[in-house]
C-alpha cells in the first residue's frame, strides 16, 4: 500500500516539472566570433584624423591594415598624427614626396605587432615599423618613458613628441595619438655633404700650355730673340763695311 503511494506521488512530481522545465527559453551558447575591425570608424570617432585617413586611402595603406590586422595573430600598433600635426609640417612636405614616399611614410606610423604603452617602455629600440627601404633596410622608432607615469615618448631622430592618449587600447589593435607626424630619419635626415675631399685646383695656380698667359710669354720670348738676331746682323754688316774701306 506504501508503494504504490509512493509510486503515484512521483508520477505526479515528474508531470508537474516536467512541462514547466520545457517552457522555459533556452539560454544562447556563447560565440566565439568577433566582428572584423574598421579602422576607420575608429579614427573617425576620433574627430581629429581626416588628414591622416586620407593619406590611408589614397597610399592603399588602409587596406593592407584591415586585412593584415584580421588575419594575423600578432596585432598591430598605429600613430595616429591629428591634423594639427599634419598642419604644422612645413610647407610642401607632402606634395614633396613621392608616392612611393607617401606610403613609407604612413607604414612608418604602423607596428606590425600589438604594445600597451607599458610594453612601447620595455621593448628594445629600435622598434621596427612596417616600412622599409629599397634595399630592405627596416625604419624604426626609438621609446622613452617613465613607468611610473606611464608616460612615453617616441622618437625618430628627427622629430621627437610624447603620446598624449591611446583611441584604442584592446588587443589586437592599439591606436596612439601623437601631436607630431612622424618623420623617418631615412626620408628626412639631414645630407651632410663628405668631408675630407680634396680642393679643387684653380685654374690658374698650374696654367696649361695652351692659356693665353703662356702664349704671350711664348710670343715675347720669340719676340726678344729675333730683336737679338736682327741686331746682330746689323753690326756684322756695319763691321764687314768698316774692314773693307780700311783695306783700300
Amino acid at each position: 500500500m506504501s508503494s504504490s503511494i509512493y509510486s503515484y506521488v512521483v508520477l505526479f512530481f515528474l508531470f508537474s516539472i516536467v512541462p514547466y522545465i520545457q517552457s522555459q527559453p533556452i539560454a544562447p551558447a556563447p560565440t566565439t566570433e568577433t566582428s572584423p575591425i574598421n579602422l576607420t570608424a575608429i579614427l573617425e570617432s576620433g574627430h581629429q584624423f581626416t588628414t591622416f585617413m586620407r593619406l590611408l586611402n589614397t597610399t592603399q595603406v588602409g587596406f593592407q591594415v584591415s586585412v593584415q590586422l584580421n588575419s594575423s595573430d600578432q596585432g598591430m600598433t598605429i600613430f595616429a598624427p591629428t591634423d594639427n600635426a599634419f598642419n604644422n609640417l612645413k610647407p610642401g612636405t607632402l606634395n614633396g614626396l613621392t608616392y612611393q614616399q607617401q606610403i613609407q611614410l604612413m607604414l612608418y606610423h604602423i607596428i606590425p605587432k600589438y604594445y600597451s604603452l607599458s610594453d612601447l617602455l620595455l621593448a628594445s629600440n629600435p622598434v621596427r615599423t612596417q616600412a622599409t627601404g629599397q634595399e630592405g633596410g627596416v625604419f624604426g622608432l626609438n621609446f622613452t618613458g617613465e613607468a611610473q607615469s606611464n608616460q612615453v615618448n617616441v622618437s625618430t631622430g628627427v622629430v621627437e613628441t610624447r603620446i598624449n592618449n591611446a583611441l584604442r587600447q584592446q588587443f589586437p589593435l592599439a591606436i596612439y595619438v601623437v601631436d607630431k607626424v612622424l618623420l623617418p630619419e631615412e626620408l628626412f635626415g639631414t645630407k651632410t655633404t663628405p668631408t675630407g675631399a680634396p680642393a679643387p685646383k684653380s685654374i690658374t695656380s698650374s696654367p696649361d700650355a695652351d692659356s693665353p698667359s703662356v702664349v704671350d710669354e711664348e710670343h715675347k720670348s720669340s719676340g726678344s730673340n729675333v730683336k737679338r738676331t736682327s741686331l746682330g746682323v746689323v753690326l756684322g754688316f756695319v763691321w764687314f763695311c768698316c774692314s773693307v774701306t780700311y783695306i783700300f
